[in-house]
């Protein structure tokens, strides 16, 4: 198979356009963006330069950190943020520092063990939009100025395309749905990317980072056997970052061009590396309590140095590990201190690890027991956690029961998942996905007396304005979990309901129900279990069709009018669609 860049299509805009990926991490941030000149191929370039590591060169990722003073003002972001000079100058101005920030963004059905430590609270006035807002400006200030000191025409190109010919591709966790979609594109909107209008958040795109990593993978040339020709068996992708393991399954469908589809829903769970320094943190504390080194601010450092060296390197749980955070005359030999350095067993630094691997594992094992047309064979191991040689390892050698083989990239670089965020702008590899949940709207039922839980809804019944009463609460499945969409593919489902005044087309509501509970269609919509919430509201003016609406003469002589709708759902792009969609003929439908 040629290499991505040879098969690449040249832009077929008529305009030269910019279009910036923003992978906004747990810990570290990275971005990516191409040029979009009419006729010729993309090229992907990466930030490799943020104030703050201009002494580094080429480093491509800046951690996820914010300070903020006392009313609420940024401060200091990123590298600039972890300055020794800033961190001074915050704890003498009582400034507020901001990390883990992305995590406030995810799914109440997505439970988060923080080992007994919580998150830090929040500055004045900021919510977690804002913050992520915040970040977003930040990061899209230090591209604009990458552009325009490293490009030739930096300042005309940037002149050429601002403001209204920026594209944006936001990366996000598998398991973040169209709630989290919608905070990220008004924290885009607080941020300044883009205008408040219909045509400024129709220039925010997502894609999931296990979908962007897949991107990654084909760009880098990671696994060309696999990727070269169509095989019966799939491959997974498992993208390990600071917060989540995002695991998605792939299988070749054709190479010219390189068509890839999903087979499994693609799964997220907290299995990041910050959950082995949180961990970490919580045995210092125990290990070396009654110490002089058992203070927040001892242990605060003693954790960062376990993270930038110990975890990085830890690969034998036989040897024992070494935590340097002093200077040689730091000594408490009743704890394990010499010489500046916590000797530690290498069974206790494995078991700081175990319950992210063991996580890991299990959500790879079921990812591959649940994937369709063939066996997954292969899992490639991406993100910036799977540079942890016992991460490898561990996953490898449980792996290898199940006759899988793990890989991952020598070229492997932390922004990875912003340059597959590019190539998924430009490349569109991905022509099927697979519906997580089962996705559906509440109808009203028939009775049935010879049915127990119909006989136990009984008191429920409420009554048509025709005449009948029918049971509310019903689940209607318009789309099952497990489904193979094509990005083409819209599922509908026909309706119909009773008003008693025209004047309720005009804000036309209909609420479109996700179901979580795993296999098998749910007959009804239990509203206060955790399986089901709200995906969205879908909301139209329908007052179009009142001149042709006939009206009924109902039970007791009341007036009411029949109108017949479809729902639409569109789910075979990386941002859910529902719509509403009203229709002459009548036809079968449900009461809604």
């Amino acid at each position: 198979m040629k290499p991505t860049f040879d098969t690449r299509k040249p832009y077929g805009g008529l305009t030269r356009s910019l279009v910036i990926a923003i992978d906004v991490g747990t810990t570290f941030s990275g971005v990516s963006y191409a040029i979009l000149e009419p006729g010729e191929v993309p090229k992907i370039h990466g930030v490799t330069r943020f104030p703050g590591q201009e002494h580094v060169a080429g480093n491509s990722k800046i951690p996820s950190i914010l300070y903020y003073d006392k009313r609420g003002d940024l401060k200091a972001a990123g590298a600039e943020a972890d300055a020794n000079q800033i961190q001074a100058l915050a704890e003498d101005e009582n400034w507020h520092k901001v990390e883990l920030f992305k995590l406030r963004l995810r799914p109440r059905t997505m439970t988060l063990s923080m080992n007994g430590l919580r998150l830090a609270s929040l500055p004045a006035r900021k919510s977690p939009v804002h913050i992520f807002g915040d970040f977003l400006s930040y990061l899209y200030n230090c591209t604009t100025s990458f552009i325009e000191t490293t490009h030739a025409n930096g300042p005309a190109l940037l002149d050429s395309v601002i403001p209204n010919h920026v594209e944006f591709v936001l990366a996000h966790p598998n398991g973040w749905e169209g709630a989290q979609q919608a905070k990220m594109r008004r924290a885009a909107v607080y941020g300044k990317l883009v205008s408040d209008t219909p045509e400024g958040r129709a220039r925010i795109r997502f894609v999931t980072e296990g979908e962007a990593s897949l991107h990654a993978c084909v760009l880098s040339g990671l696994a060309a056997d696999v990727l070269s020709s169509p095989s019966k068996h799939g491959f997974l992708i498992a993208d390990a970052g600071g917060g989540t393991l995002d695991i998605s399954s792939y299988a070749i469908k054709g190479t010219s061009p390189l068509v890839i589809e999903e087979i499994a829903p693609p799964d997220c769970v907290f299995a990041g590396s910050v959950f082995v320094s949180r961990r970490a943190r919580d045995f210092f504390e125990q290990k070396l309590k009654g110490s002089q080194y058992g203070t927040p601010d001892s242990l605060d450092h003693i954790t960062r140095q376990f993270d930038e060296k110990t975890k990085r390197l830890f690969r034998d749980r036989k040897e024992p590990q070494f935590v340097p955070f002093g200077s040689p005359f730091d000594k408490d030999p009743a704890f394990g201190i010499r010489n500046g350095q916590l000797r530690l067993t290498g069974a206790e630094v494995a078991n700081l690890f175990e319950p992210s691997i063991d996580a890991a594992f299990n959500a790879i094992r079921k990812q591959i027991e649940s994937a369709v047309g063939g066996s997954v064979k292969s899992v490639f191991l991406v993100g910036g956690y799977a540079a942890s040689p016992w991460l490898f390892s561990q996953l490898k050698e449980r792996l290898k029961a199940l006759n899988i083989v793990v890989s991952r990239p020598d070229t492997q670089t932390s922004k990875a998942v912003a340059d597959g965020a590019i190539g998924f702008y430009c490349d569109h590899h991905v022509s099927a996905r697979m519906s997580k949940f089962t996705y559906g709207v509440e109808y009203l039922r028939q009775l049935d007396p010879n049915d127990p839980e119909h006989v136990a809804r009984e008191a429920k019944l409420c009554e048509l304005p025709s005449g009948p009463k029918l049971l509310p609460d019903a689940f209607d499945c318009i789309l099952d979990r497990g489904v193979r969409v094509k990005e083409s593919k819209v599922f509908s489902r026909k309706y119909c309901t009773e008003l008693t005044s025209l004047s309720m087309l005009k804000v036309f509501e209909v609420e479109v129900w996700c179901y979580r509970g795993g296999n098998g269609i749910p007959k009804w919509i239990e509203r206060s279990s955790d399986s089901f919430s709200t995906l969205c509201m879908v909301r139209a003016d329908l007052s179009m069709l009142s001149d042709s609406a006939e009206p009924k003469q109902g039970k007791n002589g009341k007036t009411y009018w029949t109108i017949v709708f479809s729902v639409e759902i569109h789910f075979g792009l990386t941002e859910f669609e529902a719509r509403i969609k009203w229709v002459q003929d009548a036809g079968p439908y449900h009461f809604n």
